[in-house]
C-alpha cells in the first residue's frame, strides 16, 4: 500500500492534543516571525517534525483533484486535517500577536540590542539542539559543516542594497522563505531579512483588520501563492534528502547558521535609507497636520508620518494653506557588527550592552526549556 493511503499511528490527531499542538504552532509561528530561528527547528525541538512533513505531503495531487471536483469529504479524509488545523491556528495566532500586540518591526528599531540579543540566543540554542540531534559526526559531516559555514557567509555577503516590491519578487520571496519554515536550522524571517522583505511583510500583515485590510491582502497575495508553491515542492525534496543523507544535511544547516550568525549579533552599525511611500495633501488646520506640527514624529521608527512641502506658503491663514503629509519608511540597507568598547566601535555608539547580554541569555534558556514539550 502506498504511503499516501497509509495512516501511521503517530499521525492520528485527537482533540486532546489540540491545546498542545496549538502551543507548538504558536512557538513555530513565533520562530518564523523573528529573524534567527526557524519554525522547522522549533518543530524538531518540540517533537513534531516528522509529523509536520507527513502532514504537508498529505496535501497532494489526489487531494487537489478531489477538492476541485467537489468531493470534499473524501478530499479532507486524505490529509492530516486536525493536525494542520490545530497547528496553523497556533501559527496564525503568533503572527497576529507579534504584529498587533507586540509589534516586533517597531521594537527592532527602538530596542535593537534586546531584540536581536534574544534572537542571537535562540540561534545558539538551535545550533546546540541540532548538533545533539546528529546521528554521527565523522569527517564527512565535518566537511559538510565547513561547507555550510562558507555558504552561509557567502550568501550574507551578497545581500543587495535594496530589492523590488514587485509581485514577482514577493512571490519568489515567499517560495524561498516558506522552505525555511520546515527546514531545521534556517530561519524564514532571516531569509526575508536577506531579501529585504521582512519589514515589508510585517507591514502588510499589520494592515489587516483595519481600513487598509484590502491593501494588505493584495500585498500579501503574491507571498502566499509563492509560499504554497514552495511548500509543496520543497517538503517532498527535503523528505527525500533527509531520508538518504540526514547527518550530512543537518551538518550543512548547522554550518549555514554559524556562517550567518554575525548578522543577528545585537551590536551593529546599521545604515538606513528613508523612502516616502505615501503622500497626501491636507489643509494646515487639519488635525493630523496640527498634531505633527506640535509634536514632531520619532524618526527612529520603521514607519512614521511627517510634514512635507507647504503648497501655499504665502497664504495668511492656516485654513488656506495646504501641506503634504508624507508616510516615510526606514529600510535597513547594511549592517556591520562590532563589540562595544573594542576596535570597530565608534564614539557615537551608545548601545544597551546589558540589554543585549540579557537577551542572549534569555534566548538560550528559552530554547533549552522547549524540550519539555516534546512528549506532550
Amino acid at each position: 500500500m502506498s504511503d499516501q493511503n497509509t495512516t501511521r499511528s503517530e499521525d492520528v490527531t485527537t482533540f486532546k492534543e489540540a491545546p498542545f499542538l496549538a502551543l507548538k504552532g504558536f512557538l513555530m509561528g513565533s520562530a518564523d516571525i523573528v529573524p534567527g530561528v526557524s519554525g522547522g527547528t522549533m518543530a524538531l525541538i518540540v517533537g513534531i517534525y516528522e509529523r509536520l512533513l507527513n502532514a504537508i505531503k498529505s496535501v497532494n495531487g489526489r487531494f487537489i483533484k478531489l477538492f476541485f471536483t467537489f468531493k470534499w469529504k473524501e478530499a479532507f479524509s486524505e490529509i492530516h486535517l486536525l493536525f494542520l488545523v490545530f497547528l496553523f491556528a497556533g501559527i496564525f495566532a503568533a503572527l497576529a500577536f507579534f504584529t498587533k500586540v507586540v509589534p516586533l518591526q517597531v521594537y527592532m528599531f527602538t530596542h535593537p540590542e534586546i531584540v536581536f540579543g534574544l534572537f542571537f540566543g535562540l540561534i545558539l540554542g538551535s545550533i546546540y539542539i541540532l548538533i545533539k540531534a546528529l546521528e554521527r559526526f565523522t569527517k564527512t559531516e565535518v566537511v559538510a559543516l565547513v561547507a555550510g559555514v562558507a555558504f552561509g557567509f557567502w550568501i550574507v555577503s551578497l545581500v543587495p542594497a535594496d530589492t523590488p516590491e514587485h509581485p514577482a519578487f514577493v512571490f519568489l520571496s515567499g517560495s524561498i522563505a516558506i522552505c525555511a519554515m520546515i527546514l531545521p536550522g534556517i530561519s524564514g524571517s532571516y531569509l526575508l531579512l536577506i531579501m529585504r522583505k521582512y519589514d515589508y511583510l510585517l507591514s502588510q500583515i499589520g494592515m489587516l483588520g483595519g481600513v487598509e485590510t484590502s491593501e494588505g491582502l493584495i500585498g500579501l497575495l503574491p507571498f502566499i501563492l509563492g509560499a504554497v508553491v514552495g511548500l509543496a515542492l520543497f517538503s517532498r525534496f527535503l523528505s527525500w534528502l533527509l531520508s538518504r543523507y540526514h547527518p550530512q544535511t543537518i551538518a550543512v544547516l548547522i554550518g549555514f547558521l554559524i556562517g550567518s550568525l554575525y548578522v543577528i549579533w545585537p551590536y551593529q552599525h546599521r545604515e538606513y535609507v528613508q523612502k516616502v511611500s505615501v503622500s497626501e495633501v491636507v489643509y494646515m488646520d487639519d488635525p493630523m497636520a496640527q498634531a505633527l506640527k506640535e509634536d514632531p514624529p520619532n524618526t527612529d521608527l520603521p514607519e512614521y508620518k511627517r510634514l512635507g512641502e507647504v503648497k501655499s506658503p504665502d497664504s495668511s491663514f492656516d485654513e488656506m494653506k495646504q501641506v503634504e503629509i508624507e508616510t516615510v519608511k526606514n529600510k535597513m540597507i547594511r549592517s556591520k557588527p562590532y563589540i562595544p568598547g573594542w576596535v570597530g566601535s565608534e564614539e557615537s555608539d551608545s548601545p544597551n550592552v546589558w540589554g543585549g547580554v540579557i537577551g542572549i541569555l534569555v534566548g538560550i534558556v528559552m530554547v533549552g526549556g522547549l524540550d519539555r514539550l516534546r512528549d506532550k
